[in-house]
C-alpha cells in the first residue's frame, strides 16, 4: 500500500551518478550536498530497496541480546496498545553471581511477546558492534549525535500510538513488513523539552486526516522523518524488525544557550552587576535599561565555541577501546607501527592543547606539527609522528592501532 505522493518521494536508484557510498548515501541515495539541501529538517523521504541492512541487525541479534548478553533495564523497553509496560513484568535476578534484580528476564519477555507486546532494544550504540559502529559514522557525517533502537513488534500488533520525536529519525526496515503512516507536524522542530505529550489534542487530531505518506515498508526500504513529524507504524502479516537511528540534533536554540550562559558568567565578574537595586525602588525601568545594555555588551563580545564544543564532546562517546590491543600496540610501539586517530573523538587543537572526549593534553611547540597531522584521520607510522609522541598517545586513548 502507498499513495502517490509516496512515490514521489522515493529519488530513484543513482549507480552511477557518482554518489559516494558514505553511510548516509546508503540511507537515502543521496550525498550530504543533496540530503542537506532538499530533505535535511524539510520533508520525509521514503527511500526503496535502498540497501540490505542485515548487516547491522537482524532476528538472530535479537535472540542473542535479550538471552545471552545479560542486559538490564533501560537497555530493554516493552510497549503494548500504545502503552509501556513496568520493567517489573519482564525483569528479575539471573541467579548466583548474577543477581542484579533489573536483568531481562527471556521467558517473561517471550510470554509478553507472544501476547503481542513489543520489545524495544534501546541504545544499540552501546551494546552491538555493528551498530554501534554504524552510529559513530554517520554521526561523524552529520555532526549531530546519533543513537539506535530497535524495534521488534509481533504480526499485526503496533507499539505506539501516533506521536512525534524531539529528534530525527532514519528508520530501517531489516526484516518483516511494517505500514507507516506518516503525518505533517502539528508543531514544526520541536525542542527536546516539547514532547508530543504536550499536544495530545492536536496530534491525535492530525492523525485523523490524510496521510502525507501511507506505505509498507519491506526489508531494505529506509525512511527518513525529520523531528516533529507524526508517525505510527503496525507490523503486518509476521514479526518486523527495523531500527531507528536517531539524530539529536544541535539547534540554533542550543546555540543560543550557549551563548547566553557565556555572557551570564561575564556579568558575574561586573561588579556592578552584582550590586543591589536602590532601596525604595518602585519603577524598574531604569535599572532594566542598564541591565539590557549591559547584558548586549556581554552577548556582543561572548566567545560561547568553547563551551559549545564542551557540550558537543559530552553528547557522545568516542569508538570503542579494546584495552588488551591498546597494550599490545603500546608495547610493540616502533617506527614501523601504523596508528590513526581514534574515531568519534571530537578533536580540536586550541593553541598547544588537544581537547577530546577523553580529555585534554598539552604539547610542546615541537609535537605540534605531528598533531596537526595526525587529526587528518589517515593512517601514519609511528616514525612519522615521533615514536614517543605516539607512545604517549596510545596511553591516553587518543590514538589506535590502525587495525582497530
Amino acid at each position: 500500500m502507498s499513495t502517490s505522493r509516496t512515490e514521489l518521494q522515493d529519488p530513484g536508484p543513482t549507480e552511477g551518478a557518482g554518489v559516494p557510498e558514505t553511510r548516509l548515501a546508503r540511507l537515502t541515495r543521496l550525498n550530504q550536498e543533496e540530503f542537506a539541501r532538499d530533505i535535511w529538517g524539510r520533508r520525509a523521504l521514503l527511500t526503496r530497496s535502498v540497501s540490505d541492512f542485515s548487516d547491522l541487525f537482524s532476528a538472530d541479534a535479537v535472540d542473542e541480546l535479550v538471552a545471552r548478553r545479560g542486559l538490564r533495564t533501560p537497555f530493554l523497553r516493552v510497549a503494548r496498545n500504545g502503552s509501556t509496560l513496568p520493567e517489573s513484568s519482564y525483569t528479575s535476578s539471573a541467579g548466583v553471581g548474577a543477581t542484579i534484580a533489573d536483568q531481562l528476564d527471556d521467558t517473561a519477555l517471550w510470554r509478553e511477546f507472544a501476547d503481542g507486546a513489543t520489545l524495544v532494544l534501546q541504545a544499540l550504540q552501546r551494546t552491538w558492534g555493528p551498530v554501534a559502529d554504524f552510529c559513530t559514522g554517520l554521526s561523524s557525517e552529520l555532526g549531530h549525535p546519533a543513537q539506535a533502537n530497535a524495534y521488534v513488534t509481533p504480526p499485526q500488533n503496533r507499539g505506539f500510538d501516533d506521536h512525534y520525536d524531539v529528534h530525527d529519525v532514519f528508520v530501517l526496515q531489516i526484516e518483516g513488513t511494517k505500514r507507516w503512516l506518516v503525518h505533517e507536524p502539528v508543531h514544526p522542530d520541536p525542542l527536546r523539552d516539547q514532547p508530543w505529550t504536550d499536544r495530545r489534542s492536536a496530534v491525535a487530531e492530525a492523525a485523523g486526516s490524510e496521510a502525507y505518506i501511507d506505505t509498507v515498508l519491506e526489508p531494505g526500504d529506509a525512511l527518513y522523518l525529520p523531528r516533529g513529524w507524526l508517525h505510527a507504524a503496525q507490523a503486518q502479516g509476521e514479526v518486523s524488525v527495523h531500527l531507528t537511528i536517531g539524530i539529536h540534533n544541535w539547534t540554533r536554540y542550543a546555540l543560543a544557550e550557549q551563548l547566553a550562559r557565556t555572557a551570564l558568567a561575564a556579568l558575574r565578574d561586573d561588579p556592578r552587576m552584582r550590586g543591589s537595586l536602590p532601596l525604595g525602588v518602585e519603577s524598574p525601568a531604569e535599572e532594566i535599561d542598564l541591565v539590557r545594555e549591559r547584558l548586549v555588551t556581554a552577548v556582543t563580545e561572548a566567545d560561547s565555541a568553547p563551551s559549545f564544543h564542551r557540550a558537543r564532546r559530552g553528547q557522545a562517546r568516542p569508538a570503542p577501546l579494546g584495552p588488551l590491543a591498546q597494550l599490545v600496540a603500546v608495547d610493540g610501539l616502533a617506527p614501523g607501527v601504523p596508528v590513526r586517530l581514534r574515531e568519534a573523538l571530537e578533536a580540536r587543537l586550541e593553541g598547544s592543547r588537544l581537547t577530546t572526549r577523553v580529555g585534554w593534553l598539552d604539547f610542546p611547540e615541537t609535537d605540534l606539527p605531528s598533531v596537526i597531522r595526525l587529526l587528518d584521520g589517515d593512517v601514519h607510522t609511528a616514525g612519522d609522528l615521533g615514536v614517543e609522541l605516539v607512545g604517549r598517545l596510545l596511553r591516553a586513548g587518543v590514538l589506535v592501532p590502525a587495525g582497530q
